[in-house]
């Protein structure tokens, strides 16, 4: 593949076969984040699961202690007087069957959705457009709830989904490269500090085999597991 001069030049910052520290790998990455818009630090870690197993699924949520730069349109699903509670926490859409319809329409106007347990039934329907786009309502994050108020609050704060896709991989950004190197280290190591607690009992050997970080457009950093360990004091 036939890279840019501003890829190439990033890439050559990058030491070829060194496994860089986590503190290192961020501050590298506010070097070679030099595209003309405000990259994404992007987190990718490669685990040592079968995602085919069902016991070996790996998925749940983590606050980002600085947010993650960017504001999502929440949508909630629920119905009477919870309707109220949501638009009052900040919910950009809100509705019951009327939203389910539209999204079954074609609607995807939103970044997160959250639903109330007594509207699952209806919720259940939209699993194959919802779900492929990893924001199909679940318990286990948090996004199935009566408490409304609370779970609009935190993901507009900088509350993130983490799951493995079908590879094994985790794909997570971590805040903009505007972030100070502190405010990015912080959130760096909460979501990987997140991951290796969401470790599912099933699994044998080794847990995290590898860890990239990367701009938006620009070439992957890789960090030494055992040092970003040692790091997030795990």
């Amino acid at each position: 593949m036939k890279r840019s001069k501003r890829y190439r030049e990033a890439a050559g910052k990058i030491e070829e076969g060194k496994l860089y520290g986590l503190r290192e790998a961020v501050e590298l990455f506010k070097t070679i984040a030099t595209a003309k818009f405000n990259e994404s630090l992007e987190v990718h870690v490669r685990l040592g699961i079968d995602p085919k197993h069902a016991d070996q699924q790996v998925r749940s949520t983590v606050s980002l202690p600085h947010g993650t730069g960017v504001t999502k349109r929440v949508l909630v699903i629920t119905q009477g007087e919870k309707i109220k509670e949501a638009q009052d926490a900040g919910a950009d859409i809100v509705g019951g069957d009327d939203v389910v319809q539209q999204i079954q329409g074609g609607f995807m106007d939103f970044d997160a959705v959250i639903a109330t347990p007594d509207m699952m039934k209806s919720v259940g329907r939209l699993g194959k457009v919802l779900g492929p786009r990893g924001l199909m309502p679940s318990a286990k994050t948090g996004t199935v709830t009566f408490e409304l108020a609370a779970a609009v609050k935190e993901i507009k704060a900088g509350r993130v989904e983490f799951r493995a896709d079908k590879t094994g991989i985790t794909h997570n950004a971590a805040g903009k490269r505007d972030f100070t190197a502190d405010d990015l280290y912080d959130n760096v190591k909460a979501l990987l500090q997140a991951i290796y607690r969401a470790r599912p009992a099933a699994v044998k050997g080794t847990y995290v085999r590898s860890i990239a970080i990367a701009p938006t457009m620009g070439p992957g950093i890789a960090v030494d597991p055992a040092l970003a360990q040692k790091e997030l004091a795990l």
